[in-house]
């Protein structure tokens, strides 16, 4: 990995990088993308802070986390949404037969959808496989078994992991050594349902003016409310106190 800088947001260090520097570097490890939802679980879920401090590869998902961290001496220079990178991902690799893409995650269904389009799109099966897990899954070895089993016959060289978060990155980091055929994995909640047209992402304007998160609440508000207008808020206040000085790791 080319070293890049990185500015800490709270308890993370967030890399201050562009999409293209990404794009250009990004070839194997494990790639999460906090963004306020994740750095309020990260202040009080030590596994989950324990699976980010593993991370080789951690990318601003936020336009508003990306404004807050130009009060703080080394602003990241572009909010890169992991739902938009996948997609410049693949395209990226679009003529590169090493790259074969596993897709984890969504309902049943939508991932095999997800493939479908993206393969058109790309003209040739770079998607070499999908699985959608039960409710639960992560309590069951069996399922667990059938996962690892699904990843390592496909022949994938990357996994797009979309469970949310924190249930993702904490598959990841338990069971990414039983797959050693994935070099790059991909930690990108609800990215499949994007690529499967089953979830729209806002007008470019609205994302621009960093409303995006709005945009959501009004698709899905009854699921949504608790997270943007009572969890998320208490990033504010976390924030406030690394601003004065005043912060601490909570683990």
């Amino acid at each position: 990995m080319t070293h890049i800088p990185s500015t800490t947001i709270l308890n993370i260090p967030v890399l201050a990088v562009t999409r293209q520097e990404l794009l250009d570097s990004l070839d194997e490890g494990m790639l999460f993308t906090p963004n306020l939802d994740h750095l309020v679980k990260l202040q009080r879920d030590r596994r989950f802070y324990d699976a980010y401090r593993r991370a080789e590869w951690i990318v601003c998902d936020s336009r508003i986390l990306r404004v807050c961290s130009r009060l703080l001496p080394s602003p990241i220079p572009e909010a890169i949404p992991g739902s938009s990178f996948f997609t410049d991902y693949y395209l990226h690799h679009a003529s590169d037969p090493d790259c074969r893409i596993f897709l984890l995650g969504a309902r049943e269904g939508v991932a095999a959808e997800a493939a479908r389009r993206i393969n058109a799109r790309v003209g040739r099966e770079i998607v070499v496989g999908t699985y959608s897990p039960p409710f639960g899954f992560e309590k069951s070895p069996a399922e667990i078994y059938r996962i690892i089993a699904e990843v390592n016959g496909s022949g994938a060289t990357v996994c797009l992991v979309g469970l949310g978060a924190p249930k993702q990155e904490l598959f990841i980091t338990a069971h990414r050594d039983r797959m050693p055929g994935i070099r790059l994995w991909m930690a990108l909640g609800a990215t499949i349902d994007f690529e499967a047209g089953n979830i729209r992402r806002a007008p470019r304007w609205v994302q621009k003016i960093c409303m995006e998160w709005f945009y959501r609440f009004l698709c899905e508000p009854k699921r949504m409310f608790r997270r943007y207008f009572v969890d998320d808020v208490s990033f504010f206040v976390h924030f406030s106190r690394q601003l004065l000085g005043r912060y601490k790791n909570p683990f």
